[in-house]
């Protein structure tokens, strides 16, 4: 008799063994779909966050003195229609003719350009903050016009 009382004695502390396992397993999947349900919150607020970003993003212009001319960058979350036309149409009328340069207008928008002095009677006593300022007006004009 007392073998039985051991072996039931066994196969219920076996039962609350299993029983243990079985809570950690149901804990640990009920924590894991409330991490999932967070990181699903988390990329909704991200998501909201760059679409806001992105609307109301502005303009980054850089303009450095070269020795004859201008190293301009001009970088955009978003792309607008006429945006390259009407910064290379700013260029022209402060006379900087545009000796080298890279762009970017898919999504975004950049654009490295070195514009040098080269047009007669135009560029005498144009600065850098000269030259963003008429690329940042260029760039608001285009904004303007979609709007």
């Amino acid at each position: 008799m007392d073998q039985y009382i051991e072996m039931i004695i066994d196969m219920l502390n076996l039962c609350d063994w299993q029983m243990n396992k079985t809570s950690i397993v149901v804990d640990a999947s009920k924590y894991i779909e409330e991490l999932k349900q967070q990181v699903e919150t988390l990329n909704q607020e991200i998501g909201t966050s760059e679409a806001s970003t992105v609307e109301n993003s502005l303009p980054v212009v850089t303009v450095e003195t070269l020795e004859k001319g201008f190293l301009i960058n001009v970088y955009l979350e978003k792309n607008c229609s006429g945006l390259l036309v009407s910064v290379l149409e700013a260029f022209e009328d402060l006379g900087l003719e545009v000796l080298d340069a890279r762009v970017s207008c898919s999504d975004r928008f950049q654009l490295e350009a070195v514009g040098g002095d080269h047009i007669e009677g135009h560029a005498d006593g144009i600065d850098a903050q000269v030259v963003k300022e008429a690329v940042l007006q260029a760039i608001k004009n285009v904004q303007d016009s979609e709007q």
